[in-house]
């Protein structure tokens, strides 16, 4: 059962005073970058002394590994954290303030889609001094997208409320997220992984959507999705024959190619087999009784605890009280078109 989401709360004057007085103008490069070095020290912000507190709680350490799950059609970005336990729990579940485009991956450089699949973020990838106030790259085009001839740069999980295919949080709760993953990175995790889907990989959206072209694509992804939500592990995973591919290569042969032939792979774990069965078995039987419903929204998606801020104070309140630098909710009355699937 997923965690209470927490309420976005106002900046205070005197915060939003200091950090606009930081940013620096004129760093401005592409996308949502600014600079790679941190000129003003906002990359060094702490963890909230809260976070510590749940942290120790469920018998995790600042600086014990952490992934990164993002759901497009509910509009959440989940932080998980490795326990004393060896496996990976839920920490915290973040509402997401605004992204863009449609359900389906990026593939074209000025397309507007905010990515989907599986990434790498090393400390490389780490941006102090984004013009959206902090922001960890997702480095897309991954190989496989890359080896298929995808294009695009600088996909972000950013702060504000603004988003041209990036993944955009609050300055708020980015600051948050990107100090936890920063001590997991200094801790000695090498890099963490981010697993960004369309939804939920539930029977009952995957039977809404299975007429979406992308839907074999999808399938792919929940194979990952399901040894993850089975095993509390990041999920090993390959590139072959324009797919993602999951588990242990037999003898270790790790495919070169990522549009070349699959070696064979070690069987999958039983308890993740019958999952998949179970929930494909359950989507065929959705597919003869629910009527699947139709799309409402026009441009990517907001959290409902940001649309209800849009809908009754609007668009200069929502920017206030998520970007420290006023910058405007991108859209918003595209984001007011929610919510995301029509009765």
């Amino acid at each position: 059962m997923l965690p209470t989401i927490e309420k976005e709360r106002p900046m205070g004057q005197e915060f939003r005073t200091n950090v606009i007085g930081i940013l620096m103008a004129g760093l401005v490069l592409t996308g949502c970058v600014t600079s790679t070095l941190d000129l003003d020290g906002r990359g060094d912000i702490p963890i909230p002394q809260k976070t510590l507190a749940k942290m120790r709680e469920m018998g995790m350490r600042s600086t014990d590994p952490v992934l990164v799950r993002i759901f497009k059609q509910e509009s959440e970005l989940e932080v998980w954290k490795r326990d004393s336990t060896g496996k990976y729990a839920l920490m915290k579940t973040y509402p997401m303030c605004r992204w863009s485009g449609e359900l389906g991956p990026k593939k074209f450089e000025g397309d507007r889609q905010a990515p989907e699949g599986f990434y790498t973020v090393n400390s490389g990838r780490l941006n102090p001094n984004s013009q959206y106030y902090l922001s960890f790259d997702l480095g897309y085009p991954n190989r496989l997208e890359r080896a298929k001839g995808y294009t695009g740069s600088a996909l972000m999980v950013h702060g504000a409320c603004s988003s041209s295919g990036c993944f955009a949080i609050s300055d708020n709760y980015v600051a948050e997220v990107y100090a936890v993953v920063r001590d997991a990175l200094q801790g000695g995790q090498q890099a963490f992984q981010v697993q960004s889907y369309p939804f939920r990989m539930t029977p009952e959206n995957l039977a809404a959507h299975n007429d979406n072209p992308n839907f074999d694509f999808w399938m792919d992804l929940k194979a990952g999705y399901d040894q993850f939500e089975v095993l509390r592990q990041p999920p090993r995973l390959q590139f072959c024959e324009g797919r993602y591919k999951f588990g242990e290569p037999v003898n270790g042969v790790t495919p070169v190619d990522p549009l070349g032939q699959c070696p064979a792979f070690e069987p999958e774990d039983q308890q993740v087999a019958e999952k998949s069965t179970g929930d494909i078995m359950k989507m065929q039987s959705l597919l003869n009784d629910v009527q699947r419903p139709g799309l409402a929204y026009s441009d990517g998606g907001m959290n409902p605890v940001f649309r209800k801020l849009l809908a009754k104070k609007g668009p200069q309140y929502l920017s206030e009280v998520t970007s420290s630098t006023l910058v405007p909710v991108s859209r918003p009355k595209a984001a007011l078109a929610d919510p995301f699937v029509a009765d």
